[in-house]
């Protein structure tokens, strides 16, 4: 595996290697949170209803390298894709932070150098409900106010 480079968070998106890439996420499985769009408004909402592939332990997806066959719709982010889809992602999010300009929070993983300090009340670990259970349109009955 290549070395990360020092504060690689810091560069802009596109000169990530996919190592560094991948190391931005700060696990906190917001992102494989079902979602609603307003049509009008096109204001998300977030739901405590999970992606059936959401591990509610880790905050990690199960099939994260094959995800896309069991989640045809699950979205696949790159730096050539943000412009389309950071609305989509948690406000939290490193990704989309990056993308906006702004700095990591201060408890992301990258910058505490704990794995675990994302679960300190910034993840969904232990408040989500899998898909499986909740019929799609109950889903309004699980949006969540804070994303």
């Amino acid at each position: 595996m290549a070395r990360l480079r020092h504060r690689f968070w810091e560069l802009p998106l596109r000169q990530l290697t996919p190592e560094e890439w991948e190391a931005l996420c700060d696990g906190c499985g917001k992102c494989c949170l079902n979602k609603l769009e307003d049509e009008e408004t096109g204001e998300i909402a977030f739901t405590r209803v999970a992606c059936r592939l959401l591990d509610g332990a880790t905050c990690r997806c199960a099939q994260y390298d094959i995800r896309l066959q069991f989640v045809p719709e699950c979205i696949v982010l790159t730096p050539e894709t943000m412009d389309k889809v950071a609305y989509f992602m948690p406000s939290t999010c490193a990704y989309r932070l990056r993308h906006e300009g702004e700095p990591l929070p201060d408890w992301h993983p990258l910058l505490t150098g704990d794995p675990d300090s994302v679960h300190e009340g910034h993840s969904v670990r232990g408040w989500t409900v899998p898909e499986f259970e909740v019929d799609e349109e109950d889903w309004e009955d699980y949006v969540i106010e804070d994303q």
